[in-house]
């Protein structure tokens, strides 16, 4: 197989996997939980009813407490980083709203929005967290919480025949972290869950993981409502449940030590929880942005939320030197560009081996064709005489996929940057790039009519990225046949379709890199011009 075929697969295998998969078979987005059917018509009664038992045969009934929606009183919380509303109903948080992350529309981004099918910390038996529905005595007024009045508690109370819960939240003006006590005492079970809505803000984007996900020692564990046909349940060493989209999440973590992690479906959401016992249980509670620095300043292994992917050894140190020119030039885009410089250079000698490599091969193409010609039906002897020939000229025929394949890595590391950083998001560039993490929109979009591409976004960065792979293409030496050099023309047509909807901030990262490629094949070219000369 020649080096070009060599080449191609490659460039085609990297990318199918990369993006590919990504156009083919997005994962579906989860359906929006439908919410709780109101309870306005059930009865009260001094007797409590027994619950329906959850599906695990160790569990035990909670008595579920009647309810009327009527006498729910609310508590709001202003923070300088968010809105926050409590309600009485269950003790939980009903809205939660960030100040300082702004949506599509220009507002502010929600977290938490009225009733789900479980609400944010709901506490009672697995699978049906009763407990929500009891109305809780509220000790505690709205407040405003600033420079002057950091911290700020709200106490919810609730007593029956036979147990009670007393919880305590504890807020802070500069932090999105929650301290959070249940003092529980007569319950049989104890089971808390980070809800079913709780820390998802955008649905519709599907390029990362949407849902539960578990910190269970060092492994970060996914889990998604079309796959949980069966309860998965996890013990020992449990850090951390949550509840994540694209850039946001509400996460619990248990600060006094939880017996068991469960993840099932109920309706079309998919429900995380903890079990612990009754008795005073403290919770760190989370629900903002996944800002690694700040994450890692709580230091209960939060950071670890960030999935930095399978070249996480690769990702966690580039994004950390991204940050770092971010602090010096002011501008992510700038730092985009910087990175790309810098994570070149180690590959420079090699690069310029390849593509002298490259220039080679096309000299000696003749004589390759000559051979095959002359040993066309001695297959053994024309790979012989292919040999020597590279051999005698020094070529080495892998010389030209080698450096490429060592580049994957760091490619698929920065890709992963790239794509999750939400110090991308609203991060603004220079003229009409506005959002490193958005595709650029300069000319609009493709009308939804068209096939296989319509809705994708047009602008001149992913185009200008086109331009410099066909440059790039005829700048290099090939020693393929006419017929491959005309499919591998349309790689650029191909790439730059593909890229029209990816985040600026990649789209600019691959740009410079080619504009870095010519730079460099420019140099090679004319060297090796020169030495022919010489020669």
């Amino acid at each position: 197989m020649g080096t070009e075929k060599r080449t191609l697969i490659a460039i085609i295998f990297s990318i199918i996997i990369l993006v590919g998969y990504q156009f083919l078979f997005p994962p579906q987005p989860q359906k929006q939980p439908l919410p709780e059917q109101a309870q306005e018509e059930k009865k009260e009664s001094k007797q409590q009813e027994a619950v329906k038992s959850p599906p695990k045969a160790d569990s035990v009934p909670v008595p579920e407490p009647a309810v009327s929606h009527a006498e729910e009183k609310e508590v709001r919380i202003e923070t300088g980083l968010y809105s926050a509303t409590l309600s009485s109903i269950g003790g939980t948080i009903k809205k939660w709203e960030l100040k300082k992350y702004k949506d599509k529309d220009g507002l502010s981004v929600i977290l938490q929005q009225g009733q789900s099918v479980y609400q944010p910390l709901s506490i009672g038996s697995q699978n049906n967290f009763n407990l929500a529905n009891a109305n809780f005595k509220i000790s505690g007024r709205d407040m405003k919480l600033d420079e002057n009045t950091n911290t700020g508690a709200v106490v919810f109370e609730y007593a029956a025949s036979k147990y009670s819960i007393k919880r305590t939240y504890t807020f802070y003006n500069d932090s999105y972290k929650i301290d959070l006590k249940d003092e529980v005492a007569g319950l049989p079970e104890y089971w808390i869950t980070t809800g079913t809505d709780f820390g998802i803000h955008d649905r519709k984007d599907t390029s990362a993981h949407l849902g539960p996900v578990l910190l269970k020692d060092a492994e970060r564990i996914e889990f998604d409502a079309k796959k949980l046909s069966e309860t998965k349940s996890y013990q020992g060493g449990l850090r951390w449940i949550a509840r994540e989209d694209k850039y946001f999440f509400s996460a619990i973590v248990p600060v006094t030590q939880m017996d068991e992690a469960a993840a099932w479906k109920v309706q079309d959401a998919s429900v995380i929880a903890f079990k612990g016992k009754s008795g005073i249980n403290n919770f760190i509670v989370y629900a903002g942005p996944k800002e690694h620095d700040n994450l890692k300043k709580l230091n209960v292994g939060l950071e670890h939320i960030i999935d930095f992917g399978f070249f996480s050894i690769i990702s966690r140190p580039l994004f950390w030197l991204m940050k770092f020119f971010h602090k010096f030039l002011g501008n992510y885009g700038w730092a985009i560009v910087l990175l790309t410089i810098v994570t070149r250079i180690p590959f420079i000698p090699l690069i310029n081996k390849s593509q002298a490599s490259m220039r080679k091969m096309q000299e000696i193409q003749p004589k390759m064709a000559e051979i095959k010609e002359k040993y066309k039906k001695d297959p053994q002897k024309m790979q012989k005489e292919t040999m020597e020939l590279y051999k005698k000229y020094k070529v080495n025929p892998l010389g030209g996929c080698l450096p490429m394949l060592l580049q994957i890595p760091v490619f698929f590391a920065l890709y992963k940057i790239l794509s999750i950083a939400i110090e991308l998001r609203g991060a603004p560039f220079i003229l009409w790039i506005t959002d490193l993490a958005g595709p650029d929109t300069l000319f609009g979009h493709i009308p939804s009519w068209f096939p296989l591409i319509g809705g994708f976004a047009v602008g001149p960065l992913p185009i200008a990225m086109g331009i410099t792979m066909v440059i790039q293409q005829k700048m290099t030496p090939s020693s393929a046949e006419p017929s491959q050099q005309k499919m591998m023309m349309l790689m650029p047509i191909i790439f730059t379709f593909m890229f029209l909807n990816f985040a600026s901030g990649l789209v600019l990262y691959w740009l410079v890199n080619n504009i870095l490629s010519i730079v460099q094949q420019f140099h090679v070219n004319r060297k090796l011009a020169k030495e022919k000369a010489d020669s």
